[in-house]
C-alpha cells in the first residue's frame, strides 16, 4: 500500500467537509442555478443510488447494471453531484476549487481501488477491464461473463449507507437557498 494512495483513500471524505465551508463561502446563489445545480446533482445521487444497489463490497466483482458501462458509476455519480454544486453556487472559485478536488483525490482512489481488484480478482478483473472504462461510460453494456450478474437491491443501497451522500447533497442545496434568502434581505 502506497502512502499517497492510502492517504487519498482516508482524506478523500475527511476533507471534503472543510472544502465545503470553503467553496460555500466562496459561493453566489440565485435561485435559478439552486435549482438546475439540483437537478444535475439529482443526476448524480440517482447514479450513485442505482450503482450502491449493485455494489457487494469486497465479495465479488461487481460488472451488471451500471458497472457494465463504467468501472466506478459511484465516483461518475460523485462528479455529477459536484457539477450540481458548481452549477447551484455560481462562482468559478468555487467550481475550481470542486474540480481539483475531485481530480486529484479520485483519481488517485480509482487507480488504487484498481489495483486492489486486480489483486483479489486476478484475470477476471483484467477482463472487466478491458472491456469497460475507468470513468467514462460505454455507451452499451458490456457482456464481462466472471463478476456478479445481479439485480439491484434496496438492501444493498441501504448497506453501502448510500442515503448519506444524498442527505449531504440536501444539506448543501439548504444551506445555499440559507445564503441565497439572506441576500435578498
Amino acid at each position: 500500500m502506497s502512502l499517497p494512495g492510502a492517504f487519498f483513500m482516508r482524506w478523500r471524505v475527511r476533507l471534503g467537509y472543510p472544502l465545503a465551508v470553503v467553496v460555500v463561502w466562496f459561493s453566489r446563489p440565485a435561485p435559478r442555478s439552486i435549482l438546475l445545480g439540483g437537478l444535475v446533482g439529482g443526476l448524480g445521487l440517482c447514479l450513485r443510488a442505482y450503482a450502491a444497489g449493485y455494489l457487494h463490497k469486497q465479495e465479488v466483482l461487481t460488472v451488471s447494471g451500471p458497472y457494465a458501462y463504467t468501472r466506478n458509476p459511484l465516483y461518475l455519480g460523485s462528479a455529477t453531484m459536484a457539477l450540481g454544486a458548481a452549477v447551484a453556487m455560481v462562482s468559478w472559485i468555487s467550481a475550481s476549487l470542486l474540480l481539483v478536488y475531485f481530480a486529484i483525490f479520485y483519481f488517485t482512489v480509482m487507480r488504487r481501488e484498481e489495483r486492489e481488484l486486480h489483486t483479489r480478482h486476478g484475470a477476471a478483473f483484467a477482463e472487466y477491464a478491458r472491456a469497460v472504462p475507468l470513468f467514462l461510460p460505454r455507451l452499451r453494456p458490456s457482456k464481462v461473463p466472471a463478476g456478479s450478474s445481479g439485480a439491484f437491491s434496496f438492501a444493498q443501497y441501504k448497506k453501502n449507507h448510500e442515503w448519506q451522500a444524498a442527505l449531504g447533497f440536501v444539506l448543501l442545496l439548504g444551506v445555499l437557498i440559507l445564503i441565497c434568502y439572506l441576500r435578498q434581505r
